[in-house]
């Protein structure tokens, strides 16, 4: 007799399945029921029989829900055969068997996976545990000092989760008392009680004990972060980046990323960062809240915060991009460049050492060397745009509000403060004076 759940959908409920063997089988065999010792009367007949064995080896707790790669289970059939199935098939419901524990609860398990090493002995793996509601219920935790012989001998152990209704948790925490070998009132005697009260309790099998490792000291949160960031990593890699040290990476938030990257050590994501594929990062970047296109490469020690990259943009070394930052394909921002605000059409360059902010360039725009805009009054923010294939001229200043035409040429040195028309060129410098005769002033002795 079996005590399971309905195993089909057209399956009464509550009502007890029965399996028969025998050797030999002698055709057909029938069951007789009685509510007392006379009056038998025929309940049904078997017209094969079932196939039965036993567990060679003890079948530890798993995971439900998912696969249960970790264990596998070794029995001996009396008689028949098992062979391995597909997935599909076995979500169908193929090699499904009923194990019965030494408690004398079942549970159901279904194997995808069937070796056979000698006749009649199977070992079964890849399985799904607890199908049809059979993963059993939890009667009861026992701390350590307070368990018997029998109770110390069961493989799985409580790590001081627990989930449970509010309403739940005011009726039945008076009912705890203090009566174990420490004197303490324990938590953890709310399933006892739960199971007084007919509720179910179930538990959850962790993938890996760094699921549910506890953190004392600054020393193990830090173990417990690598062992994360080393997921991560595991986790980008497999899908198509490479890093250069695992060990030296760190995701803060959510970072999407195609194929064929390569981030060198050092790089550090948060917020929310998406990579194109064939992106390039070099060492000590840190990028947040940002998109970055296809083929773009950003060099050592950049900073990238809230910016969208377009396709093959060339960044850094030593860039800031601040939030706002937009840069159009083939854009390049190069060494000590800094920008906020500020959209950089296709094509434009801005080379070196030079703040850019709140500011529109057109595409195949050259900022020289040494270029500022001057957008801050001290109370208020202004913009500067600039045209189409313009050129600024080396330590130029670009005083805000002002703008550049298309083709506009400003020379180095200038200081800008009325617009540029189309193809002008503008020179705000004072005019050079050379003066003969000289003297250098000189230091005073002591």
């Amino acid at each position: 007799l079996m005590d399971l759940p309905q195993l089909t959908e057209d399956q009464p409920a509550h009502r007890p399945l029965m399996a028969a063997h025998a050797l030999p089988w002698p055709g057909e065999m029938a069951v007789f029921r009685s509510p007392s010792t006379d009056g038998f009367e025929l309940l049904t007949t078997f017209g094969s029989r079932a196939r039965i064995g036993a567990l060679v080896t003890d079948f530890f707790a798993g995971p439900t829900s998912r696969f249960d790669l970790g264990n596998a289970l070794m029995i001996d059939l009396l008689t028949g055969t098992l062979e391995s199935v597909t997935d599909l098939t076995l979500f169908g419901g193929a090699n499904a068997l009923a194990i019965e524990s030494a408690p004398g609860t079942w549970e159901i398990v279904q194997a995808g996976a069937a070796e056979l090493l000698a006749p009649g002995r199977y070992r079964l793996t890849r399985l799904l545990r607890g199908q049809r509601g059979t993963e059993g219920a939890i009667e009861s935790i026992v701390e350590h000092r307070d368990a018997n012989a029998e109770q110390l001998n069961i493989n799985e152990i409580n790590t001081g989760v627990m989930a449970l209704g509010v309403g739940q948790l005011k009726a039945w925490l008076p009912q705890i008392n203090n009566n174990n070998a420490q004197g303490e009132y324990y938590l953890t005697d709310l399933i006892a009680v739960a199971r007084a009260h007919d509720f179910s309790v179930k538990s959850i099998q962790p993938i890996s004990a760094n699921e549910v490792q506890g953190i004392n000291d600054r020393v193990q949160l830090a173990e417990l972060e690598r062992a994360h960031q080393g997921q991560l990593a595991r986790e980008l890699m497999l899908a198509g980046t490479t890093l250069a040290d695992p060990a030296r990476f760190d995701q803060r938030g959510e970072l999407v990323a195609g194929v064929d990257n390569y981030i060198d050590i050092n790089c550090v994501f948060s917020g929310n960062v998406t990579i194109g594929s064939g992106v390039t990062i070099g060492a000590n970047c840190i990028i947040s809240d940002s998109t970055i296109a296809d083929g773009v490469e950003i060099k050592a020690n950049s900073v990238i915060e809230s910016a969208v990259l377009g396709e093959c943009c060339s960044v850094g070394p030593f860039a800031r991009l601040r939030p706002g930052t937009v840069l159009g394909k083939h854009a390049k921002v190069g060494n000590f460049v800094e920008t906020k605000k500020a959209r950089v059409g296709e094509g434009s360059k801005i080379n070196h050492l030079s703040y850019i902010g709140d500011a529109e360039l057109g595409d195949h725009v050259n900022v020289g060397a040494g270029t500022i805009t001057c957008n801050y009054d001290g109370a208020n923010k202004y913009l500067t745009q600039i045209g189409n294939e313009v050129f600024i001229g080396s330590n130029s200043t670009l005083i805000a509000p002002v703008e550049i035409g298309d083709g506009g040429f400003v020379a180095a040195g200038t200081t800008l403060t009325k617009n540029v028309s189309d193809a002008e060129l503008a020179v705000g410098r004072a005019k050079q004076r050379n003066i003969a005769g000289w003297q250098r002033p000189i230091k005073k002795e002591d």
